[in-house]
């Protein structure tokens, strides 16, 4: 069954839409994008926080001089969602700069904006992952903002191809002083002696799941040494694909199944699924 795009304000098939190869964003990744998750809940399909994931890519197109309309992005992605007649979902808005120059003088580009939503599940294929530590670092928030540019994933992608040549199933970036920073798609938490700790570094993605296991759990956020982890009872990942998911191994350190780590991601699935009157405030219905 083909999947219907949003494609700058018109709803096409995606084997119809095209961009022409002089695309600046194919060239050099000049793009912003979000992962949204839409669930099914009693009432239909509800979109999980999509005014925090609108407002996060908005400050990413404000860095490549893009002006986003959030307005318009959030009527797309209900209307892309409506015909592609989605209920469990993954949402893929993306802002690009277009045509008009290969230079790198983005003023004379064009701007475009499409939405596709997507059968999804978790890009880590289980409740549960190994994660290999990476020898590369993370893009430097002081050189890239961590924000969810486009060009940006390269550095994801390379850690991910590194760390799957070893075996495991996710990579994680630490710092050149031994602290944590996060995962390729993932921020991190630690579970220690029941207490709950989110990993806190400045080259991370701010996180909207962190966000939300921060508020449901009241966690203290502050940095993480790589040796505190690997001391740690349950680590565990959080992100729109990921949700909540357990670390069975971080490199040679085995984690058994942890109860808090399955507690969380309970709650967590109850929420997103409309289930928790408390916060139905997070759901936006299609």
């Amino acid at each position: 069954m083909s999947l219907n795009i949003w494609f700058d304000g018109n709803i096409g098939s995606a084997e119809s839409l095209t961009a022409p190869l002089t695309t600046h964003a194919l060239h050099y990744g000049t793009g912003v994008f979000e992962g949204i998750r839409s669930y099914a809940t009693r009432a239909g399909a509800a979109v999980f926080r999509l005014p925090e994931h609108l407002e996060r890519m908005r400050q990413g197109a404000d860095a490549l001089g893009m002006q986003m309309d959030v307005a318009a992005a959030s009527e797309a992605t209900v209307a892309v969602l409506r015909s592609n007649q989605h209920r469990d979902a993954y949402v893929r808005p993306l802002f690009w700069l277009g045509v008009g120059s290969l230079g790198l003088d983005v003023a004379p580009l064009s701007r475009h904006l499409m939405v596709a939503s997507m059968p999804w599940a978790s890009h880590l294929g289980a409740s549960s992952v190994s994660v290999a530590v990476s020898p590369m670092r993370r893009n430097r928030a002081e050189a890239m903002p961590p924000l969810k540019l486009c060009g940006a994933y390269v550095n994801s992608i390379l850690a991910k191809r590194e760390a799957g040549g070893r075996g495991f199933g996710e990579a994680m970036f630490v710092d050149d002083s031994g602290f944590v920073v996060e995962c390729t798609g993932e921020n991190v938490f630690l579970v220690r002696s029941g207490k709950i700790t989110a990993v806190q570094h400045p080259d991370a993605l701010p996180g909207i799941t962190r966000a939300t296991l921060i508020e449901m759990t009241g966690a203290e956020s502050r940095p993480v040494t790589l040796e505190e982890l690997l001391d740690a009872d349950e680590v565990f990942l959080t992100g729109t694909s990921a949700e909540v998911t357990a670390v069975s191994a971080l490199e040679q350190r085995s984690f058994a199944p942890g109860p808090v780590t399955a507690a969380l991601r309970a709650q967590y699935l109850q929420i997103v699924r409309g289930e928790s009157p408390q916060y139905a405030h997070w759901l936006t219905e299609v």
